[in-house]
């Protein structure tokens, strides 16, 4: 099964408890702890109804798309893809202009590190964004984080010079133009 091709595809409305399990395997990776803004133990304590219309909210909205990547049945990965409202706060504070879109939640099961994955789930997310009069995709990455710094450098993000300190620490912003998808 390790040689099957990988599929990257957006959730769909009805997958809340697939999205769940997916999001807590995430929140026991070693590097949860600066990599997410949630713990495994306030995701697990979110009832199924989150879950739902959390997927709900993924496969349907015009301004959020989570996509997985598929390894036959299984799910190995996960980015999920924002278009902020311009002159709206995001989740740091921070203001966006029109045509910027967000990369977050993005995890990679360890054993599929490596294999293309990661960039797939990102061309995903960026055709999406574009396709919603996007042009550039903005990711924040935290600074103890190499080997997640290092696999978005090799896609092409770019420091912006731009920082913020959020719950977990240092954040480097990141990004990358989305035609370069």
């Amino acid at each position: 099964m390790s040689d099957a091709p990988v599929r990257v595809r957006r959730v769909l409305a009805g997958e809340g408890s697939r999205v769940r399990a997916l999001r807590l395997e995430a929140l026991q990776d070693p590097a949860a702890g600066i990599a997410f803004l949630e713990t495994h133990e306030a995701a697990a304590a979110r009832p199924g109804s989150f879950w739902d219309e959390r997927a709900a909210t993924a496969a349907l909205s015009s301004s959020t798309a989570q996509f997985v990547a598929e390894l036959g049945s299984a799910w190995v990965g996960t980015a999920t893809a924002l278009v902020p409202e311009p002159a709206l706060p995001d989740y740091f504070g921070r203001v966006r202009e029109a045509g910027t879109a967000l990369l977050v939640a993005v995890y990679v099961a360890p054993e599929q590190r490596g294999r293309g994955v990661l960039a797939r789930l990102v061309s995903a997310a960026s055709e999406w964004a574009g396709a919603r009069g996007c042009d550039i995709l903005f990711l924040d990455v935290h600074e103890d984080n190499a080997r997640a710094r290092a696999a978005y450098a090799g896609l092409g993000f770019v420091p912006t010079g731009g920082t913020i300190v959020g719950q977990n620490g240092r954040e480097l912003e990141m990004s990358r133009p989305i035609d370069d998808a």
